[in-house]
């Protein structure tokens, strides 16, 4: 190990933690936009004159997980509450962006994940979710996002995307328009020809056969698919 000053150490870990302060700061505003778009939303479909017949309601869980329930669909958006780097073979370091300033590579994250209502109301643990798309956030409030069809077609220029309230409301809409879109899929008639004896004296909302839309978590899933048909 390289000799180091008492005082250059300290400063690197000065530098180094007020660059993550900094970023989970961006991150953490970003997340409250989150929470002030989807309450006005609930607020406007409430006043739609079919509102009351689809619910549309938000639940803000925990001071970093929303939970979105429209139609038969959940979204949660959770935060993540540390600081990550992009791994040397991302993508992300194909631009110039980062490589004038590594420490722009320091991001929070912000996790988007869509679950059948059916799911959490009947407690069905096997069911699946699937995250459709993850936001990141840096120390100058710019922003990438991976993900599905119309979430991860948003922005991926790293270099000139920033987040605001605007992008923060293309975020929400672009997410629930996918999920409206993302239809459930009948599972494999062999995944399911097999059913356990326990499976079946429990209530039918109990079971413990697998629900979801679809199996897996690949972001080109859906891409292959429509190149099948």
């Amino acid at each position: 190990m390289a000799d180091i000053t008492r005082e250059e150490l300290f400063r690197t870990i000065i530098i180094k933690a007020s660059l993550k302060q900094e970023v989970y700061k961006n991150t953490l505003e970003t997340f409250s936009w989150l929470k002030e778009i989807i309450k006005d939303l609930v607020s406007d479909f409430q006043l739609q004159s079919e509102s009351k017949k689809i619910p549309f309601e938000v639940n803000f869980k925990s001071e970093f997980e929303i939970e979105l329930k429209f139609a038969g669909d959940i979204l949660l958006f959770v935060m993540h509450t540390n600081v990550f780097e992009f791994s040397r073979d991302h993508e992300i370091w194909r631009g110039n962006y980062l490589r004038e300033d590594k420490d722009r590579s320091y991001c929070g994250i912000i996790n988007i994940y869509n679950f059948l209502a059916d799911s959490f109301k009947y407690n069905r643990y096997n069911d699946l979710g699937y995250l459709i798309g993850r936001v990141f956030i840096n120390k100058e409030l710019h922003y990438f996002i991976e993900g599905k069809r119309e979430i991860g077609l948003l922005y991926r220029n790293f270099g000139t995307a920033i987040m605001d309230k605007n992008s923060a409301v293309s975020i929400i809409q672009s997410a629930i328009l996918y999920t409206i879109n993302f239809d459930l899929l009948t599972p494999n008639y062999d995944a399911v020809k097999e059913v356990r004896v326990s499976d079946l004296k429990a209530t039918l909302d109990s079971m413990t056969l697998t629900t979801g839309k679809r199996l897996g978590f690949r972001f080109q899933a859906d891409r292959e698919e429509n190149n099948e048909k």
